[in-house]
């Protein structure tokens, strides 16, 4: 089951966005840093205000997934047109409940979301080093359209 979440639900959210956090501290461990302070767990208080939401999935009453989403409107621009798409700005499930369809899932109801909202696209940005993410964007239809390059002196 996939729900909005509550203020409630914060605690348990915190705990999975640590485990991406020490991900992404493994992975790039000069950009990231290790734990996860007060600061970092309040910042989630965000995504439960106006266009924003936090998404849980949950196995038996167990949160086991999460996607904290941005419902974004970018006015035009001499460089470019409005856009208005539906972001994913993190998202997570608990190793333990991995390969059991709860990222699947997160992921069609949030394409469904969109399309209830009227959004013509969703979008992400992830880190190279983590291949398993980006093999489960691409199975779930994302394309790769910006890249961002560094020359590490």
């Amino acid at each position: 089951m996939v729900r909005i979440a509550t203020i409630e639900d914060l605690p348990r959210v915190n705990e999975l966005r640590q485990q991406v956090n020490d991900l992404h501290v493994a992975g790039r461990p000069h950009h990231f840093k290790a734990g996860f302070p007060e600061e970092l767990q309040e910042h989630a208080k965000v995504y439960l205000e106006e266009n924003h939401d936090i998404l849980v999935a949950e196995r038996e009453g167990v949160i086991c997934g999460f996607a904290c989403v941005s419902y974004v409107e970018r006015a035009e621009t001499p460089y470019s047109y409005a856009r208005r798409y539906y972001e994913i700005e993190e998202f997570g499930v608990d190793p333990a409940y991995h390969r059991q369809g709860v990222a699947t899932e997160l992921f069609a109801y949030m394409k469904e979301e969109a399309r209830t909202r009227d959004f013509e696209r969703i979008e992400l940005n992830m880190w190279e080093f983590n291949a398993s993410a980006l093999a489960f964007y691409e199975a779930m239809g994302m394309k790769t359209y910006r890249r961002y390059l560094e020359l590490e002196l």
